[in-house]
């Protein structure tokens, strides 16, 4: 599939690897700049990749950009080839990210060792094949990737966190039963309301300096104020205002990085009239002040 996605200023990108165990590791690959970016790493025929695009879209890039890829917001790839290495060669949209999740294919089959003939591609026909497929990411699965990419913990428990994150990752991306998913949460069977509560959550990030309350919220989205509280928290993993927390927090983060604005600027820019009450917050998320974060990670 060819993608005719215009590409200029393309920088060199860069990318969080976290290893999870020998053979499997995740990608965590934020472009929060308005740029394309770059990104490469080698990959061999021994692995089988996940691709999971949370925000913007990605072109992922085959046999020296002769065939492409595309793949958008809330959207999803797996790749799987025996015959021929896949290196990660993919151009990344100015405020995209993306989480892959990349493990040996012994490692993938020792998951599935009893369940060969549910997964397409474990069967014995196809195990010597390849496979790709494109699908759209369920809100169970937009949880856990929103926990991935977003996790304040402490280091002694953070590998463990990740593991079952990453393993309870894998097993909704194989749970085809639309009926479990439907009586878990009938609210989210309703396209309509997944798309008002997204609705909702994008409002709360373009507003975040001055964001509306929640009646105002539910009001500018159609929902009734108990189903944008249900409906959120089952989509996002959270309250409303515990989203925007830690989103505005995480933007304050990456602004103070870039060295261009001082404590009080970026408190304004994510909606606090003090410092003093931004620094506050900023050591409740990340147990430390802006100023000693940044001369910790100098």
């Amino acid at each position: 599939m060819k993608s005719n996605m215009a590409i200029e200023n393309i920088a060199k990108g860069s990318y969080d690897e976290i290893l999870v165990e020998d053979g499997f590791y995740i990608l965590k690959i934020q472009n929060d700049t308005k740029d394309f970016q770059m990104i490469e790493r080698d990959i061999d025929s021994s692995f089988i990749q996940f691709h999971f695009c949370l925000k913007g879209k990605s072109l992922f890039n085959f046999n020296e950009g002769h065939y492409q890829l595309e793949v958008t917001e809330e959207n999803s790839l797996l790749l799987y080839n025996t015959q021929k290495d896949l290196p990660l060669d993919l151009t990344v949209s100015p405020n995209s990210w993306l989480l892959s999740v990349v493990m040996t294919i012994r490692k993938f089959h020792s998951l599935f060792s009893n369940e060969a003939d549910y997964i397409p591609f474990l069967s014995g026909e196809n195990k010597e094949k390849k496979y790709y497929s494109q699908e759209v990411v369920s809100p169970a699965i937009a949880v856990v990737l929103s926990q991935l990419m977003n996790y304040n913990l402490h280091p002694s428990i953070k590998k463990l966190y990740i593991k079952g994150k990453v393993y309870e990752l894998i097993s909704l991306y194989f749970n085809k039963t639309e009926e479990a998913d439907l009586e878990q949460c009938p609210f989210l069977a309703d396209e309509d309301n997944v798309r008002r509560i997204k609705m909702a959550k994008e409002i709360m990030i373009s507003r975040m300096a001055e964001p509306p309350t929640l009646a105002e919220l539910s009001t500018e989205i159609g929902l009734s104020l108990k189903k944008l509280k249900e409906g959120f928290k089952q989509i996002y993993g959270d309250s409303v205002y515990g989203f925007l927390f830690d989103y505005k927090m995480e933007y304050a983060r990456k602004m103070l990085e870039t060295g261009k604005h001082n404590v009080n600027e970026v408190g304004l820019k994510v909606g606090y009239s003090t410092a003093s009450h931004f620094i506050t917050s900023f050591k409740k998320k990340y147990g430390t002040t802006p100023k000693k974060y940044l001369t910790s990670n100098a």
